[in-house]
């Protein structure tokens, strides 16, 4: 065996020579759109997570969704509650399917309304709301626990009537409620885990029967006109969720749906669905063992590069275009992997399972599209996609124990730099060497890691992918026309053209997406990004050139978009959330 080795050597160094020179990243052909990773906060979880004190919740934020020092997650999935008092927004039946229903809204949502706020404060724009069960009383076994069906679904009837309608009123009230606080629900779901019968909320379900109510529910977003998808149907494995979307497209529910949505529990997804409509994996995580940190150790359920290869198969093998661990941040719970990010109510500690999706999240950002790669390097997992701003990430798993370098090369796109990063059980997202040479890229794998590479054609940035979600977009602007000629001073920032809009009725004062505030309703020579409720922003008036800037929740807090910056004393009151530039930008 000992003469053997010196052979094995040179042929594994001839395999890797092979490898490098096959390989090519073909940025023309695309392949499936990504719309993020993300996490939950369900179950009371996002309450405890608000309740920390400021220093120790705002590093628990930075983590799941800073894209400079944490994850850079960019969907949420949060919980339509089912039962009763304080859980959901219909609390008590109102006697009929047809009866009028008294609906009650705390404007908290256990915490989900402050997650969401918060989560947009640094870009998240796509929020998924999930109803595990509808009410007890419009099921056929009375009950938001233990299963049962909705009634009046395909096959199953209740004496007390037909309460689809019902149903779909109360998820599209949850929709408005979450508007009138400035939270945009993009998705939403009805059912959860339809193919599990738990002791907690939940409600069975077939294919078929969730296609006898999916119509009902999209006529009732689109007469309320709301805009958000429709996902179903989260079941509890991939093989499950496969069965399920056949008895869908069977019955022709792809032109009602917006999201194909599964958990990975009892299957991972790991090969093709038969659909034309995006999926998500929506709920993963180690279940068995107690907290831990590592990257890699012998392969076990809590380590990071386990759930780096999980989401790579998912990708790559499934088709994926979203992948979401369970919970985010949880206090006290050291018993458990279920989530990203522990804390004892003071420190707060990043798992190997966050890297794991950084190492994704952070770099591949929504808009996305995978694209086509030919070759392989022996052992590790290759994918490569093109950001909206035009900047292509390759991205390397090595789950083994040797240590190739690769070589790529591109058709369709011609990088003049590149930025390669590593996690691995002595680094965590570090910049590591990378060689780019007459438009090829060589870069070392070590062994059990994954390494991402960025890269930028002539032009571009590198580390502008890194800010991408601390950018002021279109969507979240508004702008006297007054002010729109000195828009060129922030160029760098928008990326999107504006429209202008009528100015407001005190031209110093401006409201951005709250309600509660009676002044002008757009900025004057500012540009404000979407804040928490009740934002009131007091500026001078003193001429062009204008800057963007951002508030945030705490006090003297210091931001950095896109070069501007500013300090900031934050006040609070009970209507609203004043923002007191207290340091000229600079």
């Amino acid at each position: 065996m000992r003469i053997l080795n010196p052979i094995a050597t040179v042929l594994g160094n001839i395999g890797v020579v092979l490898a490098q020179t096959a390989i090519t990243v073909n940025t023309a052909s695309t392949l499936q759109q990504i719309d993020g990773f993300g996490v939950s906060q369900a179950f009371g979880r996002a309450a405890e997570f608000q309740a920390m004190a400021d220093g120790p919740r705002r590093q628990g934020l930075d983590y799941l969704f800073n894209t400079t020092t944490g994850a850079g997650l960019t969907i949420i999935r949060n919980r339509i509650g089912s039962g009763g008092v304080n859980d959901s927004i219909l609390p008590t039946s109102p006697g009929s399917p047809n009866g009028t229903p008294t609906y009650v809204w705390d404007g908290n949502d256990e915490g989900q309304v402050w997650f969401s706020q918060s989560a947009m404060t640094y870009g998240v724009n796509t929020i998924y709301a999930d109803a595990w069960s509808a009410p007890g009383f419009m099921k056929t076994n009375g009950n938001e626990n233990g299963g049962g069906y909705l009634c009046g679904v395909t096959g199953h009837t209740c004496s007390s009537g037909d309460w689809r309608q019902a149903y779909a009123n109360l998820l599209a009230q949850y929709v408005k409620f979450y508007a009138q606080v400035g939270v945009n629900i993009t998705h939403i779901g009805f059912l959860n885990e339809p193919d599990f019968t738990p002791t907690y909320s939940g409600m069975l379900s077939d294919g078929t029967m969730a296609a006898s109510f999916i119509p009902t529910l999209y006529n009732t977003l689109q007469s309320a006109g709301l805009s958000t998808g429709i996902t179903c149907c989260d079941a509890e494995g991939w093989n499950s969720q496969k069965t399920m979307t056949a008895q869908l497209v069977s019955a022709g529910m792809e032109t009602y749906l917006s999201r194909i949505t599964s958990h990975s529990y009892t299957s991972d997804p790991n090969s093709a669905m038969s659909t034309s409509l995006k999926i998500w994996q929506t709920e993963a995580c180690d279940l068995n063992d107690a907290w831990c940190t590592t990257w890699y150790s012998n392969g076990g359920a809590c380590e990071g590069l386990t759930w780096a290869q999980k989401i790579y198969t998912g990708i790559v093998s499934a088709g994926l275009s979203g992948y979401l661990y369970w919970e985010g941040v949880e206090v006290n719970e050291f018993q458990a992997a279920s989530y990203l990010v522990a804390s004892d109510g003071t420190t707060v500690t990043p798992s190997g399972r966050l890297w794991a999706f950084a190492m994704w999240s952070r770099f591949i950002r929504p808009g996305a599209y995978r694209v086509s790669t030919t070759g392989t390097v022996s052992g590790v997992g290759l994918a490569a996609f093109k950001n909206t701003d035009g900047s292509v990430v390759a991205l390397f798993t090595n789950t083994g124990s040797s240590a190739p370098s690769a070589k790529i090369s591109f058709s369709g796109f011609t990088p003049s730099s590149a930025t390669a990063y590593l996690t691995d059980n002595s680094h965590q997202i570090a910049v590591t060497t990378s060689t780019l040479s007459a438009g090829a890229l060589t870069v070392s794998i070590p062994a059990h890691s994954v390494v991402t590479v960025v890269l930028s054609s002539s032009g571009q940035s590198t580390s502008s992918i890194l800010t991408s979600t601390e950018t002021v977009s279109s969507s979240s602007l508004v702008t006297s026309s007054s002010s729109l000629t000195s828009l060129s001073t922030v160029s760098s920032v928008v990326s999107s053209p504006l429209s202008s809009a009528t100015a407001g009725t005190i031209p110093r004062y401006g409201q951005c997406g709250g309600t509660g505030w009676t002044g002008g309703t757009v900025c004057y020579g500012l540009l404000l990004r979407l804040a928490p409720r009740w934002l009131k922003a007091i500026v001078t008036d003193t001429g062009p050139p204008f800057e963007p800037f951002a508030c945030g929740f705490g006090d003297n807090s210091k931001w950095d978009r896109g070069g501007s910056k500013m300090e900031a004393f934050v006040q609070a009151s009970s209507k609203q959330r004043e923002c007191n530039i207290t340091q000229a930008l600079r």
